[in-house]
């Protein structure tokens, strides 16, 4: 397993297959994406897992976390926000923040993020924001 900085261009196809298969690819696509830092993790040269991160001043927000679904629950998407959050602490960034999928909480609480409020809905999908600490 390899955990690295990737560009912008490579996460579009996993974030497309995993989190909006019946949109068009560019549904995809986030505003600030050619900015934000992005993270892959690659099993045998394959790319299986992506994040793409937003930092403003000193709060950083994940946004579009992926991984392809013959892969999930094998602990590479804990091990991505692990290393991510670890960087984060490095550079100083006091908040970590996402809007969680409703289906995602008991992930993200693995990392000791909170709740933020109730739930709302994102075309269609329920979420919550999760926030942590650093």
């Amino acid at each position: 397993m390899d955990i690295r900085a990737i560009e912008w261009e490579d996460v579009l196809p996993i974030r497309h297959k995993v989190l909006w298969p019946n949109e068009p690819a560019l549904f995809c696509k986030v505003g600030g994406d050619e900015v934000a830092k992005h993270y892959g993790v690659y099993l045998d040269k394959m790319l299986v897992s992506v994040a793409s991160v937003y930092i403003e001043g000193n709060t950083a927000r994940l946004r579009k976390f992926a991984t392809l679904v013959q892969f999930q629950g094998n602990g590479l998407g804990t091990k991505l926000i692990s290393y991510i959050i670890n960087l984060l602490k490095n550079i100083n960034i006091a908040c970590f923040w996402c809007d969680a999928r409703k289906t995602a909480i008991g992930f993200y609480r693995k990392f000791n993020m909170i709740q933020q409020g109730g739930e709302f809905n994102k075309s269609g999908v329920l979420y919550v924001k999760m926030t942590l600490e650093l």
